[in-house]
């Protein structure tokens, strides 16, 4: 081996680290653009459903405004984008429900939209992905079309959040970057 050959470097060693930008690949700290604002990937977090039943669930920030983009994967790729509310605009007997009965109304109308409860699950959720994760359940709805989200999730005896979303496609993010 020649002495120059040596410090050359072969292509194999060098790493492109725009090759591999996507959606579900996104680490906190990227930036990606999504209705015509850019947002800051501030979080990754994740809920595992039990038997390798995943959602991945990303953090985003653009000024103030926080959504949370999440991926499911079941046959293909589902994306979603949603955005927490305050658990105490929400009728007062939804909480009282889940107090007495353990689950929430099969139907709940929230801002003139009526849901429809979908599914549920318990599961643990993994803040930034590590640690042992801590115990959540879910009550997912769907509007008629499917177009709207409604979802709640217990955390403890009293600790409750609410959030709306919808659904979205990959191709509707782009301008992926790392910083």
């Amino acid at each position: 081996m020649k002495i120059r050959d040596f410090f050359k470097k072969t292509k194999k060693d060098e790493l492109d680290p725009l090759s591999d930008l996507s959606l579900a690949r996104l680490k906190k700290g990227y930036l990606v653009d999504y209705d015509l604002k850019t947002w800051e990937v501030s979080a990754y977090n994740y809920y595992d459903w039990s038997e390798g039943d995943i959602s991945h669930e990303w953090q985003l920030k653009s000024g103030d405004d926080v959504v949370y983009l999440e991926m499911e994967s079941d046959d293909e790729k589902e994306w979603s984008l949603s955005r927490k509310i305050a658990f105490g605009r929400l009728d007062s007997q939804i909480k009282k429900s889940i107090n007495e009965t353990g689950d929430p109304p099969e139907k709940i109308v929230f801002d003139g939209v009526t849901y429809y409860m979908e599914e549920t699950g318990g599961g643990r959720f993994y803040k930034d992905g590590q640690g042992q994760g801590r115990e959540v359940l879910q009550w997912s709805y769907q509007d008629d079309e499917g177009q709207s989200y409604f979802s709640i999730e217990q955390w403890g005896e009293e600790e409750f959040e609410a959030s709306t979303g919808e659904p979205v496609k990959e191709y509707q993010f782009t301008n992926i970057l790392p910083r």
